[in-house]
């Protein structure tokens, strides 16, 4: 089922009583979520993404724009008969009823046509309970099980209805490391063997990039960027963007352009042709740097990071924002440690310049050949 937002605006009264401008929650959100597809809603706290997600699924009424479930307009009706399936961060258990009868319990609220008979409310118990891997738990009460469990009885309870559209709002907070990583793994598995259309908020973009189809960045109530999670990283279209995506993130200095040759920190570090001349936040991933005595970009070297198959160099700049500058390279690579600096080429299409007043990309050209080690385009 595809899901479709029109120009959708949510605003709320300000609770300053003393302030008469409305707060702006979701602005013109006008987005198409194709069918079948999970799509990661990424943001940081206050960024609007739960509520997208309340609209959606119909706990909140939009101020202006329309929302279509297919070609069904379902702005105006209510969220039991949208046919949504919603996880809450919190996983809203009853704790004295037993894993079965949780699961179970949307299907008893049915009525008419749709009510279901006891042995077929079973078998779509059974089902659901199979697709996240408990069925030997059914038995138990919610206190007799791990978080990791838990999560996994409110997607079972979510899918038992076979809904048209699944909302997850981030039901991965509560859990440790280790069981985030596992339980992201298995929503994804979910996904792709029901099919079901997918949209799970969260803030952390490790778990967004990791398992969506297309992720949905937001800041303020204002969709950023929406694209495939590893072009949105290649491509960023802002200074925000670039800055929210990746881990470590991404190292930005204050440079400037003259005659189409990137300067910071006073040394001319790479060939931008294209782009006017002028102030500019420039943004270079980790991976960005390649360790080169004779290299243009010079820091100060403050230490290594051994991780096995890579190095980080930890470096200072004074045109940095960050004290910081985290330099990933491979672990084949040797940096005189002895050395009070070290130097390196950048990968072109590992560095992005930005406007500095608006902080909106500016986009520049380079032959690749010219460097095979630096591959990729911007």
């Amino acid at each position: 089922m595809k899901v479709v937002l029109e120009h959708v605006t949510k605003r709320f009264p300000n609770r300053n009583k003393k302030i008469k401008e409305e707060v702006v929650a979701v602005s013109d959100f006008n987005f198409e979520i194709p069918d079948g597809k999970l799509i990661g809603l990424l943001g940081p706290s206050g960024c609007g993404k739960s509520t997208a997600l309340n609209l959606i699924c119909g706990l909140e009424e939009p101020t202006e724009g329309r929302i279509y479930f297919g070609d069904e307009d379902v702005t105006d009706l209510a969220p039991e008969h949208r046919g949504v399936g919603l996880v809450f961060q919190n996983y809203a258990l009853y704790p004295h009823m037993t894993v079965r009868e949780n699961i179970r319990f949307p299907l008893t609220n049915l009525k008419g046509s749709a009510k279901l008979t006891k042995e077929e409310m079973n078998a779509r118990v059974e089902r659901a309970a199979s697709l996240v891997q408990i069925n030997e738990l059914l038995e138990r009460k919610p206190s007799e099980m791990s978080g990791g469990q838990q999560q996994r009885v409110a997607i079972a309870r979510a899918l038992v209805k076979t809904p048209q559209v699944l909302l997850l709002d981030e039901p991965l907070s509560n859990l440790d490391a280790r069981l985030r990583l596992q339980t992201r793994e298995e929503i994804r598995k979910i996904q792709r063997e029901t099919k079901v259309t997918t949209i799970f908020v969260t803030h952390d973009q490790e778990e967004a990039m990791s398992i969506s189809d297309l992720i949905i960045v937001m800041k303020k109530g204002v969709v950023q960027q929406i694209g495939a999670p590893q072009d949105v990283y290649d491509d960023p279209a802002n200074l925000f963007v670039a800055k929210f995506l990746g881990t470590p993130a991404i190292n930005v200095f204050k440079g400037e352009v003259r005659g189409g040759q990137l300067f910071i920190g006073g040394s001319a570090v790479l060939d931008v042709p294209g782009v006017r001349d002028g102030g500019v936040w420039t943004g270079i991933r980790p991976e960005g740097f390649i360790p080169d005595s004779n290299g243009p970009f010079e820091s100060d070297l403050l230490g290594i990071e051994v991780m096995g198959r890579d190095i980080t160099v930890l470096s200072g700049h004074p045109d940095a924002e960050n004290p910081v500058v985290r330099s990933i390279i491979s672990s084949d690579r040797r940096i005189d440690t002895s050395s009070p600096t070290v130097r390196f080429r950048l990968k072109p299409y590992k560095v992005f310049l930005f406007d500095d007043a608006t902080e909106e990309r500016l986009k520049f050209e380079y032959d690749i050949e010219s460097d095979p080690e630096a591959g990729g385009a911007v």
